[in-house]
């Protein structure tokens, strides 16, 4: 097996001075984890003491792109981490940081994410992650959270509808044109019409099977950590739903999927009907899964095409939203139609240059 490559001299330093004077705890290795589509840095943290591994997390600036102009970047991780953990939810412990350096040491919740587990085990830890949004959505605001002051609305929606009018409409062949790009904004306006009047509650944002750590040897109700917490905002009470069981990278049965919707959509902290919920789920889908499609392509052709494995699970997921969403309003008929074209397959993917 290879040996995993050292964090490079820079980080490799900040890391090793902030666990000595901090914690007291020597570095003896710092490796890269994997890179996300994002521009954050993360490193698994070798120490001579205890704990004998953390989590380095360092922070990027936040490319433009990957927001509407004009919408501020992201928080920080600290406050919303430590509000989550002070409400129960599982999201790891924070040994030490450096402010002003941008560099966090995490606890170590191991590389196990739930798209790692076998479908024998899977339930019971998706049930577990299902079962925690009703405390999250119970949170309220204790005041200058940023948390609260963000939202899922029609600028962000109308952000996803560019993104997917830029790179995934040409996919489409014969659609990619001004009326399929005019259909899109117009569906996507009209889900933000949904959104607006919907009930708003804290939400993950991107509770999804990579962000959601299978922590070896927890017991029951603790087994699952969620971590990239900063971009939590306020949404429907489905969005983190949709985030979970409609994963670009977990395809769960539709049966499956059923149960988990059933189980916990009473137990929400506003209960929406079945028929309300469904619809909302159904909407929210069009508009996420269309972005995380948009979202894959652009990293590809940035030189980046690992993403692109994940392209027909999306294709999927959007056809089968958009098709039962297509009798709703003329406009998502419309938009049913440019979705119907995308190809489940992405584009071949080349090396980067």
């Amino acid at each position: 097996m290879t040996e995993p490559s050292p964090a490079s001299g820079s980080d490799a330093e900040a890391i090793r001075r902030l666990a000595l004077d901090a914690l007291g705890l020597e570095v003896t290795r710092s490796e890269p984890l994997a890179a996300g589509i994002g521009t954050r840095r993360f490193y698994r943290v070798h120490t001579g003491g205890s704990p004998a591994t953390l989590v380095a997390r360092i922070e990027a600036p936040e490319r433009e792109d990957r927001r509407p102009t004009g919408v501020a970047p992201e928080p920080a991780f600290e406050p919303i981490r430590a509000f989550l953990e002070a409400q129960g939810l599982p999201v790891p412990a924070r040994h030490a940081a450096d402010e002003d350096a941008g560099i966090e040491l995490l606890e170590d919740l191991g590389s196990t994410t739930l798209a790692d587990v076998a479908p024998d085990e899977r339930r019971a830890l998706y049930a577990e992650v299902v079962d925690a949004l009703p405390r999250l959505q119970r949170c309220e605001d204790p005041g200058g959270l940023p948390a609260f002051e963000r939202r899922l609305d029609a600028t962000l929606i109308a952000f996803k509808a560019e993104l997917f009018v830029r790179h995934s409409l040409p996919t489409t062949g014969a659609a990619a044109s001004k009326g399929a790009a005019e259909a899109v904004r117009k569906a996507f306006a009209w889900i933000a019409s949904v959104v607006e009047a919907a009930p708003r509650r804290l939400a993950h944002r991107d509770l999804q099977s990579h962000n959601l750590l299978v922590r070896p040897g927890a017991g029951p109700g603790r087994r699952v950590a969620w971590i990239d917490l900063q971009g939590a905002f306020l949404a429907p009470p489905e969005y983190d739903l949709v985030c979970l069981l409609r994963d670009s990278y977990v395809e769960l049965p539709d049966e499956e999927v059923a149960a988990h919707c059933a189980r916990v959509r009473p137990r929400l902290p506003d209960a929406p009907s079945a028929e309300e919920f469904a619809r909302r789920f159904d909407l929210l889908t069009l508009t996420r899964k269309g972005k995380d499609h948009a979202r894959f392509l652009q990293a590809a052709e940035a030189g980046d095409p690992r993403w692109l494995d994940h392209v027909p699970t999306t294709v999927r997921a959007l056809r089968a939203a958009a098709a039962r969403c297509a009798a709703l309003d003329p406009r998502l008929g419309r938009l049913a139609e440019v979705v119907e074209r995308l190809p489940e397959r992405g584009p071949e993917r080349r090396c980067a240059p």
